[in-house]
């Protein structure tokens, strides 16, 4: 009976699984009044995310719950998407309506599984399994962003050595942006960049494009880098000469880091190694205790 359960549930998914394949493969100009005019990035995230674009049409009950539910959490959200590199085109609470349709789509398993081995509590594990799935969806989110900024904060002194070199050659700011993201191509530092090349050749100021990039990324050193480089450009100081001096900044503040994380490994390895040295000193003297709880002492 639980098996015929289950399988009753996944029949059903998949059922309508195929209605929601069979509509949003069908272009429609039915769109929810608020979004009526956001169709061009609906376009984009259609061509981008196979998933968006087969379950669109849940996609928008399911954003607006989490544009209410999840108000607080948006802007942090948000802040993710942006650092992690994810197309511009999300909005957060679509992200998250994206994690919680994952979640859902794997639902029918977890319940296979659960009712399979535990009978009727299996439904309830099922869920939990499906909320705790989106959760770590979620978090993946925060971890891939935090890893990306690590990213470019590493390559980031790198890519400000070129551009002063270039600048000193002689090249002009969007020449030298130009080579030095074809040479960082690949890496997270140039897409940030090519972002704000892409700005400049767009119209906007330089400072603007840089404001823009902090307002993307929202990392306090990366943030205190492009602001030290704005105030330079402001005073007329040259930009090869900014740049320079931020790329020593930056390696000075590693260095410094990887000396603290240092420190603190003496620290760290204290307890492993009382731990190592109680354990040795059993395995050493534990056979002549027992020994002579056996046997007595004895010469």
């Amino acid at each position: 009976m639980p098996i015929v359960f289950a399988s009753l549930l996944i029949g059903g998914a998949v059922g309508l699984f195929a209605w929601w394949f069979a509509r949003a493969i069908v272009e429609t100009d039915g769109q929810d009044d608020e979004w009526r005019y956001d169709r061009v990035r609906i376009a984009e995230l259609r061509r981008l995310d196979s998933l968006y674009r087969w379950l669109y049409p849940l996609f928008v009950p399911l954003a607006r719950i989490n544009r209410n539910a999840f108000r607080g959490s948006l802007k942090e959200i948000q802040r993710e998407i942006q650092a992690a590199g994810l197309p511009r085109f999300w909005l957060p609470e679509e992200y998250l309506a994206r994690c919680e349709l994952l979640a859902i789509a794997m639902l029918p398993a977890f319940m296979m599984a659960g009712v399979g081995i535990m009978g009727g509590p299996g439904v309830v594990m099922a869920v939990v399994f499906a909320g705790l799935t989106a959760w770590l969806l979620r978090r993946n989110l925060a971890n891939r962003a935090r890893t990306r900024l690590v990213r470019i904060k590493r390559r980031l002194p790198f890519f400000l050595d070129l551009l002063t070199l270039l600048m000193e050659a002689g090249s002009s700011l969007l020449q030298a942006l130009e080579e030095a993201v074809n040479e960082f191509r690949g890496q997270p530092v140039s897409q940030e960049f090519g972002r704000v090349l892409a700005d400049i050749r767009l119209g906007r100021t330089r400072a603007e494009a840089l404001l823009a990039m902090r307002d993307r990324l929202q990392d306090s050193a990366v943030g205190g880098e492009l602001g030290s480089i704005l105030q330079g450009e402001h005073l007329g100081t040259p930009l090869a000469q900014v740049f320079r001096m931020q790329a020593d900044v930056l390696r000075v503040k590693r260095s410094q880091r990887a000396e603290a994380v240092a420190g603190e490994a003496g620290v760290q390895m204290l307890l492993p190694g009382i731990l190592v040295m109680a354990s040795t000193v059993i395995v050493i003297l534990g056979p002549f205790v027992l020994n002579y709880l056996s046997f007595g002492f004895s010469l």
